[in-house]
């Protein structure tokens, strides 16, 4: 079969792999009809490229229709049942996932690498799970995780419950904005952009978003929110404090994580690593990595006193500075962590299921691309050309 797979220094390429097949009683296998480019697919150029191996198959937002099915998942699903693939692996059954912590489920746990639950196509450190930008996908505890949904409907209006759409829930959810209270985005990107939208329709009374790309801050000006470019203002934390009362908002929400603008050295830093052999590399990263860390500081000093930080923005660093005595002086809160997937897909399928389509699933995808010009949407979405605020592919 065909899939986008990683070739090392920054290099990804559509390549011939072998099909999957079952291989534990578990395990399902779809034909992938859509599969999506995340932001922090991007991160894999990065921080975590040396984790990789020549080879990996990429991504963790897919959706298909099922072909074959092992027997413990029988239960479960059927040949020819559409289904939309969690980015999370988890069991339905273990300890954390009995708790509702579906990204920390010990069936699947990397422990040898001090992770949570494994992941679809992201590195060694999350399992080393072949990922669903490809024509067909192995989905192992098929038992619990596939979301199954309806026929002849576009493919986007259910194809972000494999990540985005949850993800931007839980960060909405942890922010625990008030009834009519304000919340500010940093960072509009596709999770950015669902997490305006909930943020409204979950009963905030003032969203605000924060990004430098026109495209964006229309996009989520369009759903209601107030928007700030972040370059018409020198102190982004300030300029919400202002905003709002000269207090901040009661909330925000770092929808960006490493990838923030800013931070040179930091940058530079990053780039140097990655320059390193892949064993060495991996040491440096798991000791020494850090992170650009703008949006975070600026969620974190334009929030209100005694108000709430919530992070959606992957992370990897293990040395970075943060403000500790302004936190504690302003008494945060922080809540932070991979989405668990499964915890939320209940509550947002209905919404999904809405022909008025309240949450604007199908207003998010600027690009619809072939599987074979992978590559190239990866480059655009990571460059932010032609208006790119998410790219589907097609196998």
């Amino acid at each position: 079969m065909k899939a986008l797979t990683w070739q090392g220094n920054q290099n990804v390429q559509v390549t011939e792999v072998p099909d999957p097949r079952i291989e534990e009683p578990t395990d399902a296998i779809i034909r992938v009809t859509s599969t999506a480019i995340c932001g922090s697919d991007l991160h894999l150029y990065g921080v975590l490229g040396p984790y990789l191996a020549p080879g990996d198959v990429l991504g963790h937002e897919a959706m298909g229709v099922v072909e074959e099915v092992g027997p413990d998942a029988a239960g479960h699903l059927s040949v020819g049942d559409r289904v939309v693939v969690p980015f999370n692996i988890s069991c339905g059954h273990c300890w954390m996932c009995g708790r509702g912590l579906f990204a920390q489920c010990e069936t699947t746990q990397v422990r040898g690498e001090g992770k949570g639950a494994s992941l679809f196509g992201y590195t060694s450190l999350y399992g080393s799970v072949p990922g669903g930008q490809a024509e067909y996908l192995r989905v192992p505890q098929a038992q619990f995780g596939p979301v199954i949904v309806p026929a002849d409907t576009p493919d986007e209006r259910f194809l972000f419950l494999s990540d985005i759409l949850p993800t931007a829930w839980q960060a909405v959810r942890y922010a625990d904005v008030p009834p009519g209270g304000s919340v500010a985005v940093l960072g509009l990107g596709p999770v950015g952009q669902f997490a305006v939208r909930i943020a409204a329709h979950l009963g905030a009374g003032r969203v605000i978003g924060v990004d430098r790309v026109p495209e964006r801050l229309a996009l989520a000006a369009r759903y209601g929110a107030e928007t700030v470019n972040l370059d018409d203002v020198d102190d982004v934390a300030a300029t919400l404090i202002e905003m709002v009362d000269g207090r901040g908002p009661e909330a925000t929400i770092d929808a960006v994580g490493m990838e923030a603008h800013g931070g040179r050295l930091v940058a530079a830093a990053q780039k140097a690593v990655g320059l390193l052999p892949d064993a060495l590399a991996q040491k440096v990263t798991d000791k020494m990595a850090v992170d650009r860390l703008d949006a975070l500081h600026a969620a974190l000093k334009g929030v209100r006193r005694g108000g709430t930080v919530s992070v959606s923005g992957v992370y990897g660093g293990e040395v970075d500075a943060m403000p500790m005595m302004e936190m504690f002086d302003r008494g945060i809160q922080l809540r932070m962590g991979q989405a668990h997937v499964r915890r939320w897909t209940d509550q947002i399928l209905p919404l999904l299921l809405d022909p008025a389509d309240p949450l604007g699933a199908l207003d998010l995808v600027t690009h619809h691309l072939p599987l074979a010009e992978a590559a190239n949407g990866y480059e655009m979405f990571r460059e932010k050309r032609d208006g790119c605020v998410k790219v589907v592919l097609n196998p």
